[in-house]
């Protein structure tokens, strides 16, 4: 499972951001020869070659706007799972999972590093030029032995899903509530009620109510004890087509997903040859799961850590 958040700060709002970085930013796929797409993960990517270079230009070219030199240069590993600390998984839960282990191959992959510099820098001079900073972004990646223990403790897999989430909640509120934040997020399930549990997932704020319908629920957080922290924070259908962070996020978590399978299959390809890589769906991955039986059962895989238990 994989959570992706970006957050900005910008003198318009959140569903003002693709004009306001125009043409170096679209929300149109079809316009990935001269912008950085970023929309809904699900419109970004199919699983062809040009839709690879896509997503991965835009996955790899925001994140290069906080690494140094804005150089899109990075590792799979690094990627999937070098966090900051409140978002960081014990290493020993990856490492129970052989795949990722030496998941040190460069990226990018699918489109050349030095082009994707010179666009990076494109998309700079597009931020500055709109006065909007990029002040955070990344993935959360919880690999599946740490899901399905997660699985096991809750009982229920929307639960699971607040948990993980809670705790990039967490650390927008704490690195970015100072100067008040819009925050919006793409509502999973039929849930509508959401003030009961901010509260008690943020007991040092008062939770107000602003709205709750069918496609928004929204509620306000208010910093007590005379703090200065303040957030607004919308739970929304189809927030990737109503915020260009929430649609970045997608596109982060959706690379993580991809980068993942690719490391995945890498591993299983040099220890079966022969065996046909999988994308990791329910169908496709029962295939998989016969077609490897034997290598399964040579290695004494643990299935807690191969395959999810919801």
């Amino acid at each position: 499972m994989t959570f992706g958040y970006s957050v900005f700060r910008a003198p318009c709002g959140a569903d003002e951001l693709w004009r306001a970085l125009a043409p170096a930013v679209s929300d149109q796929p079809g316009a990935d020869g001269r912008s950085f797409v970023v929309a809904d993960s699900k419109l970004v990517f199919k699983r062809t070659a040009r839709c690879r270079r896509r997503l991965e230009s835009t996955a790899l070219g925001f994140l290069a706007l906080k690494a140094p030199g804005r150089r899109p240069h990075t590792d799979a590993r690094r990627y999937l799972f070098d966090n900051p600390r409140e978002l960081a998984l014990d290493a020993g839960s990856v490492d129970l999972h052989p795949w990722y282990r030496s998941g040190a191959a460069p990226l990018p992959r699918h489109v050349d590093a030095g082009l994707l510099e010179l666009r990076v820098e494109d998309l700079h001079r597009a931020l500055v030029r709109a006065s909007v900073e990029l002040l955070d972004l990344g993935v959360r990646v919880v690999p599946e032995a740490e899901l399905n223990r997660s699985f096991d403790e809750t009982d229920n897999k929307a639960r699971t899903h607040w948990l993980q989430s809670r705790l990039i909640f967490r650390r927008i509120w704490q690195q970015h509530a100072q100067e008040g934040v819009e925050l919006w997020v793409d509502r999973h399930g039929g849930r509508m009620h959401y003030g009961s549990i901010l509260a008690v997932d943020f007991p040092e704020a008062s939770v107000e109510l602003v709205d709750e319908s069918s496609e928004l629920s929204r509620y306000r957080l208010t910093e007590r004890r005379g703090g200065a922290r303040r957030m607004e924070i919308a739970f929304a259908e189809r927030a990737e087509s109503r915020s260009l962070p929430v649609a970045l996020a997608s596109c982060l978590a959706k690379y993580a997903r991809e980068l993942a399978m690719e490391c995945f299959n890498a591993y299983w390809g040099r220890l079966e040859p022969g065996l046909a890589p999988t994308a990791g769906y329910t169908e496709d991955g029962r295939r998989w799961l016969a077609d490897a039986e034997r290598a399964l059962e040579r290695e004494k895989i643990d299935r807690s850590a191969l395959v999810r238990s919801r």
